[in-house]
């Protein structure tokens, strides 16, 4: 939840009024015909296409940019967008954030979500200008923070590609995502501890699992970073890139992922995730059971066969 600077933007609120028909005149209401009903509705099916076009160009977007990359578009790519703030985790960008998971995980083209920020900062934390003036009782009535969830949320595999910093809510961010690739520059942290709190979306506990108590103490309890090869050494990381080509090799990895059954992948990372909440013994059980239910599925049947064919597979994601 830690930001390294206080950001010196504020969000833009754009307000709306809308307008009432007079009743003082009273007109009577002609039927509209079939060629204007056929028209009208072209012009609304028309109008929700180039929505859409301009969301996945981003253009709905203030401080994130999301796009579609890889063979057939099948990779989403969301960009932390706020540079001047050192992409600060503010209210708005969290919200945009969410939005566009919920679009990317209605994409039936799109097998895997890439989630990454600029060179210099991926994130330096939640936005201290925005929490500084809330107390308990705002906090608590309104979940405050609970939104961040979303992220841990997403059926499809999400990976982070962490450039610069990713401090506090940052890190936090990043640890939500289920692969971490990193720049050889990025810097992971914890900071809390200096601001008078502790973190608040999961640092505790995702970094525990993550680095195992002794590491993950030592962040916490002093707010200190470790850098990109401490964390690939500790189990944080999954790969480190040079900065510069980061970001196209966390699209690779999705390309390669959303070569798989959409759904089966979904099971396979369920199946991981619950080894964090379940003992050995109940996690076992649920993984067979989810072992069991791909029979049920025709990505398996076609899996399967191709194999016993010599040829690649052609999943429908059913």
């Amino acid at each position: 939840m830690y930001s390294l600077r206080t950001p010196s933007e504020t969000p833009n609120v754009a307000g709306t009024m809308m307008k009432t028909r007079s009743s003082a005149s009273h007109t009577p209401m002609e039927r509209p015909s079939s060629a204007a009903i056929v028209s009208h509705g072209i012009q609304f099916m028309s109008s929700q296409v180039n929505d859409i076009a301009r969301r996945l160009r981003g253009g709905q977007f203030q401080y994130i940019i999301m796009d579609k990359k890889g063979d057939g578009g099948c990779v989403g790519l969301i960009k932390l967008n706020r540079p001047k703030a050192l992409n600060a985790l503010c209210e708005n960008l969290i919200e945009e954030l969410c939005q566009a998971l919920d679009t990317l995980e209605g994409d039936d083209d799109v097998g895997a979500v890439v989630i990454t920020g600029s060179e210099r900062a991926f994130a330096a934390g939640a936005d201290i200008k925005e929490m500084q003036d809330l107390n308990f009782q705002k906090c608590y009535s309104g979940s405050f923070l609970s939104s961040w969830n979303r992220l841990a949320e997403v059926k499809k595999p999400v990976i982070a590609a962490v450039n610069g910093y990713a401090l506090g809510g940052g890190c936090e961010i990043a640890m939500m995502c289920d692969i971490i690739y990193a720049g050889q520059k990025a810097q992971f942290g914890q900071p809390e501890i200096s601001l008078g709190t502790i973190p608040g979306a999961g640092g505790t506990q995702r970094l525990t699992r993550a680095v195992g108590k002794s590491r993950a103490m030592e962040m916490v309890l002093t707010g200190e970073r470790i850098t990109a090869d401490e964390a690939k050494q500790a189990g944080l990381v999954s790969k480190v890139f040079a900065p510069e080509v980061l970001v196209e090799e966390a699209i690779k990895l999705g390309e390669k992922i959303s070569r798989n059954s959409q759904l089966i992948s979904a099971m396979a990372k369920e199946a991981v995730d619950a080894a964090f909440e379940l003992s050995l013994t109940e996690g076992i059980r649920l993984e067979k059971r989810l072992f069991h239910t791909t029979f049920a599925t025709e990505d398996r049947k076609e899996g399967m066969t191709a194999f016993g064919e010599r040829r690649k597979p052609n999943f429908t994601n059913k």
